[in-house]
């Protein structure tokens, strides 16, 4: 691997467990190091980070609180 391309790797631990996660991507990048945006892109996929999984999670944890909140109100009455 190249030592610029460990370099980025060990500033980026979750790059890193994505990677002994998926042992596929460390033999890609080690023969072509332009592919490390791609891999950062389905890391985030892979971890949750995307912008809609974020507001899936958002919605899921709000449609929570809402039907705690019924609950309550029903349990008043």
């Amino acid at each position: 691997m190249q030592p610029g391309v460990y370099q980025y790797l060990n500033n980026r631990p979750d790059l890193i467990n994505f990677i002994r996660q998926n042992p596929k991507w460390y033999r890609k990048i080690t023969r072509d190091p332009g592919v490390l945006p791609n891999m950062e892109e389905e890391a985030k996929y892979f971890f949750g980070k995307t912008a809609s999984q974020k507001m899936e999670r958002m919605t899921n944890q709000l449609q929570m609180v809402q039907m705690l909140m019924q609950m309550a109100q029903a349990m008043k009455e």
